[in-house]
């Protein structure tokens, strides 16, 4: 099955990105298994710093295993070394997003390379590989998404090979320009095209789970109302809506 169609021929608005900020990966992983997609959450990663939240987005560093002969510690003073080249690169408003191969026990970057792309208008920072110098990374005001902390430098297990290609992260497929989300639940993938639909579907998702919370709360049983099989749970939210979209308490 062929690739899908390169990001530049799909427009992600502002808007869109826009709303999903306010999209949790919880309701985003509902509405894409609703759509027959249910791989597209990032295995084995978790926000480094309390309250992340992620939008953007992604482009891509592969790794591949390193090996004696290609990565010794002078790969890093070539100028053209993939990974210093994707920090330089990474388009502002992005969400780096490194593969390698779920192997945490070296580091696929650390937190002066993360200051940098920081400074150049990153979003965030996805990996499933190891943190280095994790405390200044978890400062940044960019969120980073990653396996674990992890001191070893990425040269004794990790080769850059390659950016922007398709790669596969946390067990789930990332192609450039899929959008990123992440919040204190883990990082979701959402296939470009999907994700003017996701964003319009999230906000109502969002609200009618608002509006479940409150009824669990004064004592309304589950059955009937989430999902809302009861009729009058429809009439209730309905009222609710109103009710709320007209700021009153």
């Amino acid at each position: 099955m062929a690739n899908p169609v390169p990001a530049s021929s799909i427009p992600v608005s502002d808007e869109t990105i826009d709303k999903l900020r306010h999209a949790s990966t919880a309701t985003i992983a509902t509405l894409l298994y609703k759509m027959g997609y249910r791989n597209c959450y990032v295995q084995g990663v978790s926000g480094l710093s309390q309250g992340a939240r992620m939008v953007g987005p992604a482009y891509t560093l592969r790794y591949i295993a390193a090996r004696e002969d290609t990565d010794p510690i002078t790969a890093f003073r070539e100028p053209d070394h993939p990974q210093r080249v994707a920090i330089e690169t990474c388009p502002e408003g992005h969400v780096l997003v490194m593969d390698c191969r779920g192997d945490a026990s070296a580091a696929s970057a650390g937190s002066i390379l993360l200051t940098r792309l920081q400074v150049r208008g990153g979003a965030g920072v996805v990996t499933d590989g190891g943190i280095r110098d994790a405390a200044g990374a978890a400062a940044l005001d960019m969120p980073v998404y990653a396996a674990k902390p992890s001191a070893p430098t990425n040269l004794t297990k990790h080769h850059a090979v390659d950016m922007d290609v398709p790669i596969s992260c946390g067990g789930t497929a990332v192609y450039p320009g899929d959008v990123m989300v992440g919040d204190g639940d883990g990082v979701m993938v959402i296939p470009r095209h999907l994700a003017v639909e996701i964003a319009d579907l999230a906000l109502p998702m969002e609200q009618f789970e608002d509006f479940v919370l409150e009824e669990v709360l004064r004592g309304v049983p589950i059955i009937g109302l989430y999902p809302p099989t009861d009729p009058d749970t429809e009439i209730r939210f309905a009222a609710w809506l109103a009710k709320n979209s007209k700021g009153e308490t």
